[in-house]
């Protein structure tokens, strides 16, 4: 069995779990997906749906952006717990100043290119994505005969990206902007031009138009993050989501898609 639940998702901070519990009755094996929310509410949140934070086996991180690692020096310092992600991302973390004094203990590299075992049963791939931080990745996880990939935080969907979403049970994709809230919103003109031009975020659109590329019958759970606080609305993301899949014909009930809230947790959702 698999199980995630996201912790929150936006700006504001990005943190899930993906919990793999394998049939054969060894130790589950918990994922966090980057540490952008304090242990404090993580615990919290597991604490409420009968997990612990013991159930963190460890810690995967897609960019160095203050959203996706606020927290993660607290989690190596009080869980001790393996970081994975690439050797540049490894690079700025042990320089940042909210990990270079937690990281040394806790690194782990992976190689690109590559499936990479990080428990028995559990491997991972990483995939570069355009975004403006010092390098982005988005992860494609196989276990228990599942695969799960996640790509946020990104302009466009790539090639390597999209191949691996093709074959997935379920996908994690960023549906950051409403392009007509961001143009005619507040915002000054070079934050809208650095969301909209390709290094920034995948709008309701693009994300739309990359469902109608990767969907396949095995796609069974589709859930949308990262969504813009000023610049789009869980109802204007899953409408531009769900005419994408009518659109394919898949009919209303056969794939769950849902949208991964800001500064709220979900449920523990069975995948």
């Amino acid at each position: 069995m698999i199980q995630f639940i996201s912790f929150t998702s936006g700006s504001c901070g990005n943190c899930s779990l993906l919990r793999i519990v394998p049939e054969d009755g060894s130790e589950p094996f918990g994922l966090m997906i980057d540490a952008g929310s304090s242990l404090r509410n993580v615990s919290r949140c597991l604490f409420s749906v009968g997990l612990s934070p013991q159930d963190i086996s460890a810690v995967i991180i897609t960019h160095d952006h203050f959203d996706h690692i606020r927290s993660l020096g607290t989690y190596c310092k009080k869980l001790h717990i393996p970081v994975y992600t690439t050797a540049t991302l490894h690079g700025v973390l042990s320089r940042h100043s909210f990990t270079e004094n937690m990281m040394p203990q806790c690194r782990r590299l992976l190689s690109g290119g590559e499936w990479n075992t990080i428990h028995e049963g559990v491997e991972i791939r990483y995939f570069l994505v355009p975004h403006d931080a010092t390098e982005t990745v988005g992860y494609a996880i196989r276990a228990e005969g599942r695969m799960f990939v996640l790509m946020t935080d990104l302009g466009s969907v790539p090639e390597e990206a999209m191949a691996l979403a093709k074959e997935a049970d379920t996908v994690v994709v960023e549906s950051n902007f409403d392009v007509d809230m961001l143009l005619g919103g507040s915002y000054p003109h070079e934050l809208k031009m650095r969301i909209f031009k390709g290094f920034g975020h995948l709008s309701n659109d693009a994300c739309a138009d990359a469902i109608r590329e990767f969907w396949h019958p095995g796609l069974k759970n589709l859930f949308l993050c990262h969504l813009s606080g000023n610049n789009n609305t869980p109802e204007l993301a899953l409408k531009s989501a769900g005419e994408a899949l009518k659109g394919l014909g898949v009919k209303k009930g056969t794939i769950n898609l849902r949208v991964l809230p800001r500064g709220q947790m979900t449920p523990l959702l069975n995948l």
